[in-house]
């Protein structure tokens, strides 16, 4: 069976595209980690000695099917996502040209398979070279008129068989910008609170959940968590525009109704709460402009006192004075508010405050904030042992 497997792989590049979407099509299902003939994508690219590890034709062969028609394309990405959890396999992954196309793909709204391009990423940020390839990668873009597109820009490498280039092809002149902070405003675009929505009058077609993942584990490294508390332009395209925190940008999501985008966003914002200058920032309100020491550079505060607590906070009744301590999102809440079901999420916000307890400034806010009320009413009906002990 393993040499007849090997023998499709020589028709991963035929010319025909039937025939390269046949040899896929009976490939991808082996490359699952449970297959027992899953190895057979990984040989010879495990590195020994001295030896360089070499690209194998099948990694490069998926790779450029990855542009391929629909069908293949997105037989293609499933492979790699299931492939991409071996650390022998990222460095060709991460490669310039390949994750170059992978956030312009992600970046194109009329990306088809931007949510499978999302979940390649998100498993390869798991690896601390590929976060740090990524947050000095910068792509190229070609600016568009208004009215032209639902983004103001088009991602030339995005070009494939299931992401077209447009048509007359954009005459504007190509520029590189940063791909994180064009990332973070995808992700925002995506987000649909309602489903109703049809998808093809979105912005993108993607929803891009898994972008909070590949948020989360950037920002598992100090050098992550400075990007995500030091002030940047609201709008990359513009640097001149008004300065903001990009974590601003993504805590919301707490509340969001999908557990990724959520987990995701819980996941970033305690990360960046590890990085003890930055709650000031992360506590205060919108209205005080706040810098993250030793920086001297300030930018509205980004708030992030409700979208912990909201998640922790359920229907009980609070006395009055109570009441008006806490942020004013939380102040009177209806008798149909839910805590957050998942127990692993509602974990990382406990964590997340005790972080925040870990300076003074941080202790004195909760404190004022009466975040006492919340936890209590949290700790009372926690059914999960784990996280009652926390709280």
């Amino acid at each position: 069976m393993e040499d007849q497997l090997k023998e499709l792989f020589q028709f991963l590049r035929d010319q025909n595209p039937q025939v390269r979407h046949i040899a896929l099509s009976n490939l991808v299902g082996q490359t699952a980690k449970e297959s027992p003939y899953r190895h057979i994508f990984l040989q010879g690219i495990q590195s020994s000695g001295l030896h360089k590890p070499q690209e194998s034709d099948v990694i490069r062969d998926l790779k450029l099917l990855c542009r391929d028609q629909l069908a293949t394309a997105h037989d293609a990405f499933r492979a790699l996502v299931n492939l991409s959890d071996s650390t022998f396999l990222v460095p060709f992954l991460i490669e310039k040209s390949f994750l170059t196309f992978l956030v312009s793909y992600i970046l194109n709204p009329d990306a088809i398979l931007a949510d499978l391009a999302s979940m390649l990423l998100s498993n390869l940020t798991a690896s601390t070279s590929a976060c740090s390839t990524l947050l000095t990668l910068r792509v190229p873009l070609v600016m568009l008129t208004p009215s032209a597109s639902k983004v103001p820009y088009y991602t030339p490498q995005s070009r494939s068989g299931t992401c077209p280039a447009p048509v007359p092809y954009p005459s504007g002149e190509q520029l590189e910008t940063l791909a994180l902070p064009l990332l973070i405003d995808a992700f925002i675009q995506a987000a649909s609170l309602d489903h109703s929505v049809d998808k093809s009058k979105r912005t993108r077609k993607g929803d891009l959940h898994f972008l909070s993942s590949v948020f989360a584990n950037i920002s598992t490294s100090p050098v992550g968590r400075l990007f995500f508390v030091t002030p940047q332009p609201s709008d990359p395209l513009k640097p001149g525009s008004a300065l903001e925190y990009p974590l601003g940008k993504i805590v919301p999501f707490t509340e969001h109704q999908d557990t990724i985008r959520r987990g995701g966003a819980a996941s970033t914002l305690k990360n960046c709460a590890f990085h003890a200058p930055a709650h000031k920032a992360i506590l205060s309100p919108e209205t005080d402009l706040t810098p993250v020491p030793p920086s001297t550079v300030t930018a509205p505060g980004i708030d992030a006192l409700p979208y912990i607590l909201l998640p922790l906070a359920g229907p009980e009744e609070l006395d009055l004075e109570d009441q008006e301590k806490l942020p004013p999102a939380l102040q009177f809440l209806p008798p149909t508010k839910k805590r957050e079901p998942d127990p692993v999420l509602r974990l990382t916000h406990v964590e997340t405050l005790l972080l925040l307890c870990t300076t003074r400034w941080g202790r004195e806010c909760l404190r004022t904030h009466a975040v006492y009320e919340i936890v209590r009413g949290a700790h009372l009906e926690e059914t999960v042992d784990k996280v009652g002990h926390l709280v």
